[in-house]
């Protein structure tokens, strides 16, 4: 044996960082990636003393908690699921944002639906990860009286992304399809005009290669009367109700009407509706981005972190004769 690689008379076996002792002391204590976001889900789900909150930090303690505390270890597990296929959807949306801005591409993301549908938690997941530089959301208040003399879709013309740019709409120029009708805030002459425009409008966009999806987020008349009631009870959430809101409920069936002639008049080879079913906010969440990324060509979409192909029981493309929940 050479000098270099003789044993010191003082080393004892299994001292060594990669002795089988110190590897199964590795394993014993250290989390894995999934075990970490199960960690965190059990610190927002239950009330932890600082000994149990340092306990999560290692494997023995983590799977002892979850056996002494009351916690379902299925919710958490679900939300594991949730959180990783999650991240997962949004490396490959920071991949279609790296194409868009390296390829001066304009992408327009509409999202629309009912109110409590889970529109605006969608698209904050969306951006969560993107450069703030080249992705922007567009959630308009009412129009100001200078605003209402002008074209309908002028403010939000002023809003569509520049090049390189996504550009999310949190309500859209559909607000006179469906919400202004309703509520009266729009006279039927201009509802009509707005119908015979919108088509155009749109082309007009495609002809000047700026990508459109249109989402409309679909909830039944009982789910949303529960998102209501939570955003009543949850001093976090009570600034999203207003007094269109209270009246979602009693117009439930007139607004099903108009959206059901929107889109009939709207929908269309070039810029077509998709209807995401979302009465499960977590599915919607996901399943809207397989779409968009799979509708969207990008660099390295050959090579993505999970599958693309959305659901077709959550996701699907607008059709006369499909069933709605709404």
């Amino acid at each position: 044996m050479s000098e270099g690689a003789q044993q010191s008379p003082n080393a004892q076996p299994g001292n060594g960082s990669n002795s089988p002792a110190s590897v199964r002391k590795d394993k014993a204590t250290k989390l894995t990636q999934e075990e970490k976001i199960l960690g965190k889900t059990l610190k927002k789900n239950a009330q932890l003393s600082p000994e149990d909150l340092d306990a999560v930090n290692t494997r023995k303690g983590l799977m002892q908690l979850l056996s002494t505390k009351n916690v379902n270890v299925n919710k958490a597990l679900v939300k594991l699921r949730y959180e990783q296929e999650l991240e997962k959807l949004q490396i490959e949306l920071v991949k279609l944002q790296r194409s868009v801005q390296l390829q001066g591409r304009r992408l327009c993301i509409i999202f629309e639906g009912r109110d409590a549908a889970g529109k605006g938690g969608t698209i904050r997941r969306f951006i969560e990860h993107l450069n703030p530089r080249s992705a922007r959301v567009v959630a308009l208040n009412k129009p100001t009286d200078v605003q209402k003399g002008q074209w309908y879709f002028q403010r939000y013309v002023e809003r569509l992304p520049d090049p390189g740019e996504i550009t999310f709409f949190d309500r859209s120029w559909y607000n006179r399809a469906v919400v202004e009708p309703v509520m009266g805030f729009c006279t039927d002459k201009q509802y009509q005009t707005f119908l015979q425009q919108v088509p155009e409008f749109e082309h007009m966009l495609y002809e000047d290669n700026i990508e459109i999806v249109k989402f409309w987020f679909s909830i039944s008349k009982d789910v949303q009367a529960d998102r209501f009631e939570s955003r009543r009870t949850d001093p976090l959430k009570q600034w999203k109700i207003s007094p269109v809101d209270e009246l979602a409920q009693e117009h439930w069936d007139i607004y099903t009407k108009y959206k059901e002639d929107m889109f009939s008049r709207t929908h269309t080879s070039y810029a077509p509706w998709v209807i995401v079913r979302a009465n499960d906010k977590k599915q919607a969440r996901l399943e809207s981005m397989r779409h968009v990324l799979s509708v969207l060509d990008y660099d390295g979409k050959d090579d993505p972190r999970t599958h693309l192909s959305p659901d077709p029981d959550i996701v699907l493309r607008y059709h006369r004769s499909q069933l709605s929940i709404d």
